[in-house]
């Protein structure tokens, strides 16, 4: 089967991107695979892609800033869309012409707007997969409204937990479409894992408002203050750096907590540990919980929609605290500071309930929901008026003429495609 990954910049950093060459690594050993990566701004990507895994981009940034048609803006892409600003009708016209000379079996989309070009663009014989990588909640109503109404031409719809599964299927109304939970993966481990003797914290992610680490760090100044010869490491980058660094100086925390820059791969991290910690608002999943629990850490973690509910059991394998609560979280650090046993006892538990996330677990999910979307559109099982209903529908439900214009943007294209054939 050959399988392509279309997603927003493969050059970058972030869970989307790290999970995506994860599952493409992964499938790779019995499929032909590619990620097509719209934009490029560098020369090598942060992460290298696994064996049997072909890499393009559509606009190389590097060459390509300056041309005109990338000042324009999009008209297929969704105005609500947040990174909408990065697209152009350069993008258009490169992710178009991508889809309609891809001689893929299945597509995957891994963004909003990337699966609307996915639903309206792609052949007919090409099966479609939407990944949703946030949440249903996390969109505006003006971009669920545009995801209605593109996503009914979808085969697939995946999430990564159950909750938001759920959501799409009670709230979003995607006749025809399957929606399912397919969880992030996280490759086997190769060093041993944590022994829970070490004296440390460990933490990482986007150094970003959300992910909460001020709160950590106010949270560990507590710990620090009981038990000084303990560390909290914060593993990554971002626009909280500066602020984040003048805190731990505020707080007098020098010999206790450090910022350690970014770090890939971050197994060889994370075992140097003895807890995981994530304070943030909101975690989609929680590809940091997964890879720390593999390592043999217990994680505090903040009981945020959606992901930590589903990864961690509460005092089984990790703690999970109210979202925002300094208190519950710095009590929830000391209660496994204080107790070596216990420590270890719920880091041998995060290992094994971990397994769940292994690739094989995960392909093998995966690889069910690819073999059904190619057999049903092999078989022509896809109701027809799917995709020629998409205009009427739109048409039917009153949106804005920039909505308009783009379905009939799209509609060209297809003629377009069809006249040369």
């Amino acid at each position: 089967m050959k399988i392509s990954f279309l997603i927003h910049n493969a050059y970058g950093i972030g869970g989307t991107i790290t999970t995506t060459f994860n599952l493409a690594a992964a499938l790779a050993g019995r499929h032909d695979v590619e990620i097509v990566s719209v934009l490029r701004h560098r020369e090598h990507p942060n992460l290298t892609p696994g064996p049997g895994v072909a890499l393009r981009a559509l606009v190389d940034l590097r060459r390509e800033q300056d041309n005109p048609l990338h000042g324009r803006p999009a008209t297929v892409f969704p105005a609500a869309e947040y990174r909408y600003h990065q697209y152009s009708e350069l993008t258009d016209r490169r992710i178009a012409e991508s889809l309609a000379a891809t001689d893929a079996d299945v597509v995957i989309g891994t963004r909003p707007g990337l699966n609307v070009h996915l639903a309206l663009q792609a052949p007919e014989r090409v099966a479609r997969i939407g990944q949703e990588h946030l949440t249903l909640a996390h969109h505006s109503p003006r971009l669920r409204t545009a995801l209605r109404r593109a996503y009914r031409a979808l085969d697939v719809v995946t999430t990564v937990t159950e909750a938001d599964a759920e959501a799409y299927r009670r709230r979003m109304r995607l006749p025809g479409v399957h929606v399912e939970a397919l969880p992030n993966s996280v490759p086997d481990p190769v060093l041993p894992p944590a022994d829970g003797t070490a004296k440390l914290v460990v933490a990482a992610g986007r150094l970003v408002p959300v992910k909460r680490y001020d709160l950590l760090v106010e949270a560990f100044a507590r710990v620090a203050a009981e038990f000084p010869d303990w560390q909290l490491r914060i593993y990554g980058k971002g626009p909280e750096q500066d602020r984040l660094r003048a805190l731990v100086e505020q707080r007098g925390l020098w010999n206790n907590v450090f910022l350690m820059g970014a770090a890939s791969p971050m197994e060889a991290e994370w075992v140097k540990g003895s807890i995981a910690a994530t304070a943030a608002d909101f975690e989609p999943f929680g590809m940091t919980l997964v890879e720390a629990m593999r390592c043999g850490l217990p994680v505090v973690s903040t009981d945020c929609p959606h992901g930590p509910r589903e990864i961690i059991t509460d005092g089984v394998d990790g703690r999970l605290v109210p979202v925002g609560d300094t208190e519950s979280f710095a009590a929830a650090l000391l209660d496994l500071v204080r107790d070596g046993e216990r420590r270890r006892r719920m880091g041998r538990a995060a290992l094994s309930h971990a397994g769940r996330y292994a690739p094989g677990p995960v392909v093998e999910r995966a690889e069910r929901l690819l073999r059904t979307a190619t057999e049903a559109r092999a078989g022509g099982r896809r109701p027809a008026s799917a995709r020629g209903g998409l205009h009427r529908a739109l048409l039917g439900h009153g949106h804005a003429a920039r909505d308009l214009t783009r379905t009939a943007a799209s509609t060209a294209l297809r003629t377009l495609r069809k006249g040369h054939r």
